[in-house]
């Protein structure tokens, strides 16, 4: 089933495609829309609507409401709801995946997974949110120095309100739902703001949700330029919280957002250190794999090699042997390496590799581009001087930096404003857990490529990587607070005479 026929052909308007808010698809009064470039092509694929701020004011007003009856709602009411969204979802992935990989550029088979995946998610999250809403804190007060037993406390989460959703262009589904489904098991009603390049994917994630009978209002999303809705959004008064994914966007919008819980996940300068004993074979198969898979367009991607200098030779050629293996082109091929996003992406890329050449950086393989086709790029020999060894490429270029000690690559990983995700390899698991305690970042894995799943596992970044953690059960307790109720009893001489 092609995208926007059959069961999604009312989320169409002509060739545009509508927003959602009360429960029903609907244009943009401004008459204006928004093209999303196919990075293949790079030409016009699809068309959004350009939603005004005066809708966006509607579109609060309908969540505020919503919100209001649906945290009255069973939790196990709301869990069916998302299991049945979950359901629909899966049924519909063909479709979906096929907008994945035209507006982002997606391989076929990693468009699906990653529908699939947000499916499971949202089951996870129902299962997740029934266990933890479900259980409150009974506390008794002479515990405290002071005190007789004549207050008993009962605590529970309540929902925060409106919950603005931010996703990225890379996982517009998955990022999305990692944000939805908390906030409705918790009772908070949701605003989407999906990406551009990502919107028509987005939309119809959001028509599963509708087709599963979500109350009218709780369930929002609205498209249009950041330029005209994104501070309007991220500084309405109707929020009560904001989940957002992306680059350094987010650094601007926590200074503006004001007194409300932010949650965070901004960009990475991940490292991999790796240890003069460590197994080769399996460093170079965890570099290819994060380093350039979905051409290196994650947060999480390897971005950075610090390789001790007695193995970095043989561990380049290893790496270099396996980027000769990657297949390059279309992303309806199922090409390992596919287009990167924009043309401005490729060019910001290109820069660094320009960058990187006048500095007498090593190329291992000929830089190539066709439009906004880079082929995948190992650069050796990169000193702490290029702009590669520090900016985040978000493209298929992998800096190689070789180092003297573990020191010297525990520092240069420190010296980073990114705090995402590290790696380290080595067989001996004392000095791993050692590094890992001395890597200023927020996950570091032993032995494999960063990631940000399974998606139940905490996922936070610190410094300029962001504030507030993420993984189903710390977005459901971030997007809740807790509520006191205290019982006061007659003191034990009125009661006992």
């Amino acid at each position: 089933m092609a995208a926007g026929t059959g069961v999604f052909a009312e989320i169409l308007d002509g060739d545009v495609y509508k927003y959602y808010a009360d429960g029903e698809w609907k244009t943009a009064s401004s008459g204006k829309t928004v093209a999303i470039i196919n990075p293949t092509t790079r030409k016009t694929q699809y068309k959004v609507q350009a939603c005004s701020q005066e809708e966006v004011n509607k579109v609060m007003d309908l969540a505020k409401s919503a919100q209001k009856l649906w945290a009255k709602t069973p939790l196990w009411k709301r869990a069916e709801l998302l299991h049945k969204a979950a359901a629909i979802l899966k049924e519909h992935k063909a479709p979906i995946a096929e907008c994945l990989v035209k507006e982002i550029a997606k391989p076929a088979k990693d468009a699906v997974t990653e529908v699939v995946r947000s499916g499971d998610l949202i089951s996870y999250t129902a299962e997740e949110g029934v266990r933890i809403l479900g259980e409150g804190k009974f506390l008794v007060s002479d515990s405290f120095p002071g005190n007789e037993r004549t207050k008993y406390c009962l605590t529970s989460k309540i929902p925060l309100g409106v919950i603005l959703a931010i996703p990225p262009f890379n996982y517009p589904v998955n990022l999305a739902v990692s944000k939805i489904a908390p906030a409705l098991i918790a009772g908070n009603s949701i605003v989407l703001k999906p990406p551009t390049q990502g919107a028509v994917s987005g939309l119809h994630m959001i028509h599963c949700f509708h087709l599963a009978g979500f109350p009218k209002g709780l369930i929002n999303c609205v498209t249009g330029k950041g330029s005209e809705i994104g501070d309007f959004l991220t500084m309405h008064p109707g929020v009560n919280c904001i989940s957002f994914t992306g680059g350094d966007t987010g650094i601007g919008i926590s200074k503006k957002a004001g007194m409300i819980p932010l949650q965070m996940e901004l960009g990475g300068k991940d490292a991999c250190i790796v240890l003069e004993d460590a197994d080769l074979d399996l460093v170079a198969i965890n570099i290819i794999k994060g380093g350039f898979s979905y051409s290196g367009q994650r947060c999480t991607a390897v971005k950075v090699v610090l390789v001790i200098e007695s193995v970095a030779d043989a561990l380049v050629e290893k790496v270099k042997a396996n980027v000769a293996k990657l297949t390059v082109g279309p992303p309806e091929d199922d090409s390992d390496i596919t287009p990167v996003v924009s043309e401005s992406s490729a060019n910001y890329i290109e820069g660094l590799v320009l960058d990187a050449k006048e500095k007498g950086a090593t190329f291992c393989q000929e830089y190539k581009r066709e439009g906004n086709l880079i082929w995948p790029l190992l650069l050796d020999h990169v000193r702490p001087d290029m702009r590669i060894a520090w900016e985040e490429p978000f493209g298929p270029v992998l800096p190689v930096i070789r180092i003297n000690s573990v020191e010297e690559g525990i520092h240069h990983c420190n010296a980073s404003n990114f705090g995402l995700q590290g790696c380290v390899f080595t067989k001996d698991v004392n000095k791993a857990i050692l590094i890992s305690d001395a890597m200023e970042t927020g996950t570091v894995q032993i032995n494999s490529a960063p990631a940000r799943g399974p998606d139940h596992f905490p996922f936070q970044g610190i410094k300029d990587s962001g504030i507030g953690s993420q993984g189903i059960t710390n977005s459901i307790n971030m997007m809740t607070k807790v509520k006191t109720t205290v019982i006061n009893l007659p003191s034990p001489s009125y009661t006992m005479g």
